[in-house]
């Protein structure tokens, strides 16, 4: 007789894809040529590869690990262009508004490519406040999202639990975002690696990009370690990772990984869940459709330190307990943590670089997921056309640029 099953994921191992939407899936050859060579297998170079593969373009996405693998597995999957959005924040807010008003076409496009559904849930976003203090800060923050035309309706505390019971007592106010939904990334990468097959891409996987070939003065392909794929446009999407590939041809951004710790509880019928996403000060709450609770994240400037610390679940933990008491009878699944590619105004970076037929998209923050489908049609745009969206203007790689001691060369470089 079985007493008990270990159920639990080692400590940093972050949630997998379920085996019945990833499924086996055989190696990839490096191809030859393509017309556009995409360097990150995360959402973004997914997304990307896709789009461009549904175009009718050969593409091939390189990733150094496994597709996801990276920071997008690491993610909530939160839709929170109103939550997020903060004082400075006014140049990626127009960006961010049409990423989000793009998930729903992108989501029926996706898991009809795909057959996997990705457990898009329109309830909403609650902000919660406990306190007084916390009451003020919330109603400065509902005041600049109101300036800024978000649609956003302020709860008093009756209110606001009227909306989550679960939810203390001492929950005082909140700001509830109905447009801000949520989507499991668990399920998303699977299901653009299928869409991307489907329309012809290759996913070549474990295949480290180590430089970007360069001909007559553009890119001309990538060198990986298990070959070189020529193509006719690269596409820099490898997040923390995407400066190692700029520096040796002289492009220098601020791009640095921001850590966040999270964990995962395992509801049941007797402790509840959460109908809508609910964030406070400290945590923000994923409610998933298969029972899972996600709790994120911790904001660290740790370097490329990928620890789970005990005082980053103990900042998890006491957040969750303070707002959600039945939390405290919840199995902990799993904890681990990621890396956020974050520039020096929180801001992607999108477009065009010096060096040409090189495009770049990365430092996308905590919202690569809300970004996804709003990035893939910039990227696609610039690819097909050569002209920009006008919502990305504001994003494009001229404002980060800082000078550089390392000249531009030609033919293969590699990235440390």
């Amino acid at each position: 007789m079985v007493l008990f099953e270990d159920r639990v994921i080692p400590i940093g191992e972050r949630l997998k894809p379920p085996a019945e939407a990833a499924g086996p899936i055989a190696s990839q050859p490096i191809p030859e040529r393509v017309d556009a060579a995409i360097i990150g297998g995360g959402i973004i170079g997914l997304s990307i590869g896709w789009r461009l593969a549904a175009r009718g373009m050969t593409v091939a996405v390189f990733d150094r690990a496994l597709a996801g693998a990276g920071t997008t597995l690491a993610a909530t999957g939160m839709l929170a262009a109103a939550a997020e959005h903060e004082p400075g924040g006014e140049a990626l807010l127009p960006f961010a508004l049409d990423s989000q008003r793009r998930w729903p076409e992108f989501r029926d496009a996706l898991e009809a490519d795909s057959g996997i559904g990705i457990d898009y849930r329109a309830e909403g976003t609650l902000v919660a406040a406990q306190n007084r203090d916390e009451v003020a800060r919330l109603r400065f923050r509902y005041d600049h999202q109101q300036r800024s035309g978000l649609r956003v309706e302020w709860l008093n505390g009756t209110e606001a639990r009227q909306r989550e019971p679960g939810l203390r007592a001492s929950v005082a106010g909140g700001i509830f975002c109905p447009d801000d939904h949520q989507v499991d990334p668990r399920l998303i990468v699977p299901a653009l690696v299928r869409a991307l097959r489907k329309r012809g891409g290759h996913l070549i996987e474990n295949a480290a990009v180590t430089g970007i070939e360069t001909a007559a003065g553009r890119a001309s392909g990538v060198t990986t370690q298990n070959g070189v794929c020529h193509a006719g446009t690269v596409i820099l999407a490898a997040g923390v990772w995407s400066g190692d590939l700029l520096r040796p041809h002289g492009i220098d951004i601020p791009l640095r990984p921001l850590r966040g710790q999270a964990l995962a509880l395992r509801t049941t019928r007797q402790t509840g869940t959460l109908s809508h996403i609910v964030w406070t000060e400290q945590i923000h709450l994923a409610p998933k459709g298969d029972g899972r609770l996600i709790v994120g994240a911790t904001m660290e400037e740790a370097g490329f330190n990928s620890a789970v610390t005990a005082g980053g679940m103990l900042a998890l933990l006491e957040g969750v307990h303070r707002i959600f008491p039945s939390s405290e009878e919840m199995e902990i699944e799993a904890i681990w943590s990621g890396f956020r590619p974050t520039t020096d105004d929180d801001a992607p970076v999108l477009g065009s670089t010096p060096l040409l037929g090189l495009l770049v998209a990365t430092g996308h923050h905590r919202n690569g997921i809300l970004l996804a489908p709003g990035t893939a049609a910039a990227i696609e745009e610039m690819v097909t056309t050569g002209r920009a969206m006008e919502t990305t203007a504001a994003l494009e790689l001229g404002r980060l640029l800082r000078p550089s001691p390392i000249p531009q060369v030609t033919g293969a470089t590699a990235c440390n």
